[in-house]
């Protein structure tokens, strides 16, 4: 054995649990996971078969992370939460956070926070990586309720000025959308540092805030801080607009000026601006000028087509890419795939999912999510379930994804008995996966099941009842008659109903010719919403059904009295690709 790999605190571990390096049939898997990769799995349980019974309690600490790492990285996340239980007391704050990332990067949001939530009533305090990774996945999985619930946590424990903390924190908020919250937590630090600074402009680059990026680029010059390229690449990425475009410009000019186009971050940050300013020809000329187009230069020119609408282009340029030799990421496949699906070209979609198979790409969580939602959008739903099945591990990402493409095509019972599988699965239903359920039923009139899933929810699963379930609910009562329940229902809500609920009952009351309770939810919305045309519109054709012409040209006349219009409907059909 070298002398480095038996210097290696993992290696030394390992020996010690086997008595001797000669004895150890996978040492050089072990020395790979000592520079950071896991484990085959198999190797894994072998090792942890051999550290049950030759040092069950008193096993290193390096050795259980070694192999809750190694069984977290093959998806064995059972295997992980037993060595996470037979770890002595108190336990490294670790190997909670190890399997807390493993549960994120599966986006698997509520198990990621009950751990968390395990770990906070242990022995083990969370520390700083702890924070960090519980926000990455609340902004991960979009849930900005839960990002405040943590940052309430943060707040209790005194970790808010921890720079990786507050980094997570600011780059969370900016990732949701709250850059208002994203710029409190910044504003609150005494000494931010680069990354920092770095990280609130990326905020704004999310949010395409160009003169806030700007201004912040000057302050933190102002502060004596030096920019380096990812300060670059964050101010490019707030220029989304062609009014913004020669601040762009000017921007490519410093970057050239103080030598940060050198880098292929900052060179592809530049491509995907030009294009997201609706300068094509220079982004073009400026991709084609580089001399060595890496992965990350050619993924920001094919999103940036995609992003503006030329899925054409995108899809040339993506093919060019793959016969030059590189290899396209999962986060590329998954964007050529998202502009798949808005062209509803099927074509297209088989020809990338045959390249994902290629690459061994379509197992990957967020190719398959692509996959499954392009070939719905496309028309064809049941080559997306069929995607759905092959997955060997499914989030409730992926379930809320198909169940709602199964409702969207007709097939409302398949979809309940996804619910079903996805219970069954250990997994718990939300908010979103309840909202699409109760859309297939809508969708194909399913009332008696549709009442039973919206009982669910509260009864079996304490989800709090949205407006979106309220919508569903009051359309699918009234598109069996049932309005005086309908009306009933929106007046239990706990909250102030919208003009999605009162919409709802509206239709009902025109597809059954009740003018009478039609008038009074007419009235509710001509109150809250006095320039939507399309409910006075409807009320008039309500009683021009009712043959009360009188009644309906009054309607009418207000309409053309305050000048207000409803938008002309259009429709779209694809080119057919030959």
């Amino acid at each position: 054995m070298p002398n480095e790999l038996s210097r290696c605190p993992v290696l030394t571990s390992v020996s010690r649990v086997h008595g001797m390096h000669g004895k150890l049939p996978f040492l050089g898997a072990a020395a790979a996971a000592a520079n950071g990769a896991a484990l085959p799995l198999s190797h894994a349980k072998q090792l942890h078969a051999r550290l049950v019974v030759a040092a069950p309690v008193a096993a290193p600490a390096d050795l259980r992370l070694l192999l809750l790492r190694s069984y977290a990285a093959r998806g064995d996340l059972a295997s992980a939460h037993r060595l996470l239980d037979d770890a002595p007391r108190p336990t490294s704050p670790l190997l909670y956070n190890a399997l807390i990332r493993a549960h994120a990067r599966r986006l698997d949001l509520h198990a990621a926070l009950a751990l968390f939530a395990r770990m906070r009533r242990s022995a083990t305090a969370p520390d700083a990586h702890t924070f960090a990774c519980v926000l990455r996945a609340c902004a991960d999985c979009s849930r900005p309720d839960a990002a405040k619930v943590v940052h309430g946590v943060v707040s209790s424990c005194g970790a808010s000025p921890h720079p990786i903390v507050a980094s997570a924190l600011v780059s969370g908020y900016a990732r949701l959308g709250l850059v208002d919250d994203a710029r409190q937590v910044f504003d609150g630090l005494r000494d931010p540092d680069l990354v920092l600074w770095n990280s609130m402009m990326s905020g704004y680059g999310y949010q395409g805030m160009w003169r806030d990026g700007l201004e912040l680029f000057l302050a933190m010059r102002r502060s004596g801080q030096r920019p380096d390229g990812y300060s670059m690449v964050g101010l490019v990425s707030c220029f989304w607009n062609p009014e913004a475009l020669s601040f762009g410009q000017a921007v490519h000019g410093v970057c050239v000026k103080g030598g940060y186009d050198s880098g292929h971050h900052v060179r592809s940050a530049l491509v995907a601006m030009y294009l997201r300013c609706g300068c094509m020809e220079s982004g073009h000329i400026f991709f084609g000028s580089l001399p060595d187009a890496d992965l990350i230069t050619w993924s920001s020119l094919i999103t940036g087509l995609v992003q503006t609408g030329k899925y054409e282009e995108s899809f040339g340029f993506f093919r060019q890419m793959c016969y030059s030799g590189r290899r396209p990421d999962n986060i590329l496949i998954s964007s050529v795939l998202s502009a798949c699906a808005s062209t509803a070209a099927i074509c297209c979609t088989r020809e990338v999912h045959c390249h994902a198979i290629r690459l061994g790409a379509s197992a990957d969580l967020r190719v398959s999510s692509s996959l499954v939602d392009a070939y719905a959008k496309c028309g064809f739903s049941e080559l997306g379930y069929w995607v759905f099945h092959q997955m060997p591990n499914k989030n409730s990402v992926m379930y809320n994804t198909v169940i709602s493409n199964l409702g969207s095509h007709g097939y409302a019972m398949k979809a309940i008995e996804v619910l079903d599988e996805m219970v069954k699965g250990g997994l718990r239903p939300d908010s979103a996966t309840f909202s699409a359920v109760l859309s297939a039923c809508c969708h194909v009139g399913l009332l008696d099941e549709g009442l039973k899933l919206f009982r669910r929810m509260g009864d079996e699963f304490h989800i709090v009842v949205k407006m979106e379930h309220y919508v569903y609910m009051v359309r699918l009562l009234a598109t069996f008659g049932r309005l005086k329940e309908a009306y009933d229902l929106i007046q239990s809500m706990p909250i102030q109903p919208d003009c999605g609920v009162w919409g709802a009952l509206l239709w009902g009351c025109c597809v059954h010719h009740d003018s009478i309770l039609g008038k009074i939810v007419a009235e509710k919305l001509f109150e809250f919403y006095p320039d939507k045309a399309a409910y006075r519109v409807m009320l008039s054709n309500l009683y021009a059904s009712q043959e009360m012409w009188w009644d309906a040209e009054e309607v009418r006349g207000e309409l053309w009295k305050e000048n207000v219009h409803k938008n002309t409907g259009i429709s779209w059909v694809g080119e057919v690709r030959k």
